[in-house]
């Protein structure tokens, strides 16, 4: 059943408009006289009952072991008759893209919540609940900073951020009616999600395919870095190559931050059977939705 992404800087409300989300489904799922309905559950992961606090956020190495932390509690979750919230900063939008990949291999829709609530709103709340009596709430103030500048807001164009709604500050509620019929789907029928190529999970048959994966990605970023080195302080512009067009961002890019990109293509293609001619065109799709 669906995965539903909160998303938002830190201290917006985010467990608040989450809460609200899971009273509402459960009240739906206990009247419902439909037997698809009534059997569904509905599961909140967070960083409380992850048991992650606001600390693991100073560094880079104990953040990325609580992303993978809230990777695998949703992918242990997602299942045919769980509905999953998954109520976290969210705010990379690598991390998104691989969540929305996670509910794409079982079949199951996505969506992303955006919590709309002003940097200076959430600043105040933050405040309030460092100097409350109990700080687990609240961000250390160089902490929350470094969160919001690092903040990648969703985009609604993109395929893993859409569905997206916004929950603005002074709305009462989410539009949760609208993120049930969207996700669960209205007058007695499912949303189906159709699998494609890169999310189904089988192994490869081709006996190189793995090297090809290897060679064929790590090409493409010394494309990219011989563009760069020959054309120095210079971005956004656009590489074409014989399979497709690499749309540069407006800075230039590191190569840590292009070896990054290719290790998350490679962790999530590793065992998925592309045809080796699709591998070239579905890493430059891949690098235009993660450079951009």
């Amino acid at each position: 059943m669906p995965l539903i992404l909160i998303s938002g800087y830190p201290a917006s409300g985010k467990t608040y408009r989450s809460n609200q989300l899971v009273e509402s489904f459960n009240s739906k799922i206990q009247a419902s006289s439909d037997a698809r309905i009534s059997r569904l559950t509905v599961c909140h992961i967070s960083d409380q009952s992850l048991g992650l606090n606001r600390d693991v956020y100073r560094e880079a190495r104990t953040e990325k072991d609580a992303r993978a932390t809230e990777y695998s509690a949703v992918k242990r979750a997602l299942g045919k008759d769980t509905i999953v919230i998954a109520d976290g900063l969210n705010y990379i939008k690598g991390f998104r893209y691989q969540l929305y990949c996670e509910a794409k291999a079982v079949q199951t829709p996505s969506c992303v919540v955006h919590i709309g609530t002003p940097i200076e709103k959430c600043r105040e709340i933050n405040t309030i609940n460092l100097e409350s009596d109990s700080k687990e709430n609240g961000y250390a103030v160089d902490i929350f900073d470094n969160l919001v500048y690092r903040y990648e807001e969703p985009n609604g164009m993109t395929r893993w951020d859409s569905p997206l709604f916004t929950v603005p500050y002074d709305d009462e509620a989410p539009p949760c009616q609208d993120i049930w019929d969207a996700m669960i789907g209205s007058e007695g029928k499912a949303k189906t999600v159709k699998p494609n190529l890169a999310t189904v999970t089988k192994p490869a048959t081709e006996s190189d395919y793995l090297y090809e994966l290897d060679r064929i990605s790590q090409e493409l970023l010394n494309v990219i870095m011989e563009w760069q080195n020959d054309h120095p302080g210079e971005g956004g512009g656009e590489l074409a190559i014989a399979e497709g067009t690499i749309e540069l961002p407006a800075n230039p890019v590191s190569l840590p931050q292009l070896q990054r990109v290719r290790r998350q293509f490679i962790s999530l293609n590793r065992l998925h059977n592309l045809p080796k001619a699709r591998i070239r065109i579905s890493f430059i799709e891949y690098l235009n939705d993660n450079l951009g």
